[in-house]
Order: structure tokens, then C-alpha cells, then sequence
């Protein structure tokens, strides 16, 4: 099974904010990123509209030929603009006004609930849904129990681990809860913090659909050029993809 490659351009659109200008405009930076061979553009839509705004969603709505993930908080307003836009796929995902970037997974199990509210009204839309969660059991399973499509796997601890011993042990972790995602009839995807040097070993979970790529490929476009970026970044995740290719801890 071949893994789909979706490229975060948030970051594009962080330094546009920077200066409070039109450039770089991140719709451009979507029209690159299919033209490199990516599979699908992700954007996060955030309550402080720190990088993406409304606009830019409307018009990669009417720009993408791919597909679209738009990544959201699971409230009632971020839920009606995901049903008037009617991406491709929206994933729900945590979300703190004090935090960097998300910092971990939904706590689904704590809110079955309210997630299982979202997910019905989005999958009435006919929006493929996805839950953004870390990689343990009890959460897996929540989001089995709240109807989602698919679960995007946390793997920020796995890139912050240092030693050998650390990542081999997160990515039997990711394998895990990858297994029973998909006994449970999930879809399987993974992002965060993955990058050129770490994402062979990710890449290499058969079972995993779809990887959510973007501070990375955004990072080495500012020195070789974004499609170059995304072609290379392709290139590692087709490698771990072969039968020879796999990489371990």
C-alpha cells in the first residue's frame, strides 16, 4: 500500500503574519506543493488565527485539486465553517492560545461526548473526519466509539526521543496503536514533528495511510525551493515504502 504524502503550509503562512503583508501567500505555496507530487494540502484553522485566516481556506477551497485537510478545534463555531467550506477531510485537534504548536493528542476518552457530536454533523456533511490523538489504547478505542474515519497518530514524542533505546520504544508504541486503530476499523495517519532525518522509520508502518508533513518541508524550502523540498520528502517516504527499504529504531 502506497502512504499519502499532505503537506502542512501553515508555517508559509506564519511568516506572511510576520509583516502583516500578502506574501508569501500560502495559496501559492499550495499550487507548488501539488505540482511536487503531494497528495493533499493539511491547514490548520486556529481560534487565534495566528498564521492560516478564513480567506486562505476559501480560496485553497477553490484552488486545490488534491485534496484538503483542514485541522480545527472541535467547537460549534469551527464546526459550522468546516460545513459551509466542506473540505475533503477535517481532522479535529486540541488546541491552547499559550502553546507554540499543538503540544499532544485530543483527549477523546474525557470527551467522547462532545467529539461524537462533531463528528456526526461532519460526517452529515459528507466530510471525512479524523481525530488527532496520541498513540495508546484508551484513545484509539475512544475514537472508534465517537464514529471518526480515521486517527491521525501523535508523533511528537517519537521525534523528541534522544536516545536509541527511547525511539525504538515509541515506534513500537506507534505500531501498536496503529494494529488495533485498524482492528478497530480506523484509517491510520501520523504527523508531527517529523522531518528529513527522523521519517523513515514512520513511514515504514505498513498499515499507516497518510502522513501530515509541514514545519519541515517549509524549514528546507527556504533554502532549495518548495517543490524541490517536497520531492525530496516524497522521495525518503517512497524509500521506507519498499520491501528493502524499511528502517528500524
Amino acid at each position: 500500500m502506497s502512504m499519502r504524502l499532505f503537506v502542512n503550509i501553515d508555517h508559509v503562512a506564519t511568516i506572511r503574519q510576520a509583516r502583516r503583508t500578502d506574501e508569501p501567500d500560502p495559496v501559492r505555496a499550495a499550487v507548488l506543493v501539488e505540482l511536487a507530487g503531494a497528495d493533499g494540502i493539511t491547514v490548520h484553522l486556529r481560534g487565534d488565527r495566528r498564521h492560516i485566516q478564513p480567506r486562505d481556506v476559501e480560496l485553497l477551497m477553490s484552488t486545490v485539486r488534491t485534496g484538503l485537510n483542514l485541522e480545527i478545534a472541535a467547537t460549534d463555531g469551527m464546526v459550522d465553517r468546516a460545513m459551509a467550506w466542506a473540505p475533503a477531510q477535517v481532522t479535529l485537534v486540541p488546541e491552547k492560545r499559550e502553546e507554540v504548536t499543538t503540544e499532544g493528542g485530543l483527549d477523546v476518552p474525557g470527551h467522547t461526548e462532545g467529539l461524537g457530536l462533531a463528528i456526526a454533523r461532519l460526517e452529515e456533511a459528507g466530510i471525512r473526519t479524523s481525530l488527532f490523538i496520541d498513540p495508546d489504547p484508551d484513545s484509539v478505542r475512544a475514537s472508534a466509539d465517537c464514529g471518526a474515519t480515521a486517527v491521525e497518530l501523535h508523533t511528537g514524542e517519537y521525534a523528541n526521543a534522544v536516545s536509541r533505546i527511547d525511539r525504538g520504544a515509541q515506534i513500537d508504541r506507534l505500531r501498536a496503536a496503529t494494529d488495533l486503530a485498524v482492528e478497530r476499523g480506523l484509517a491510520v495517519h501520523a504527523g508531527h514533528g517529523l522531518t528529513y532525518e527522523n521519517v523513515a522509520p514512520i513511514a515504514a508502518i505498513e498499515a499507516c495511510e497518510e502522513l501530515n508533513i509541514g514545519h519541515s518541508i517549509v524549514s528546507r524550502a527556504v533554502f532549495i525551493g518548495l517543490e524541490r523540498a517536497v520531492r525530496e520528502m516524497r522521495g525518503l517516504i517512497e524509500a521506507a515504502r519498499r520491501p528493502s527499504g524499511g528502517a528500524g529504531g
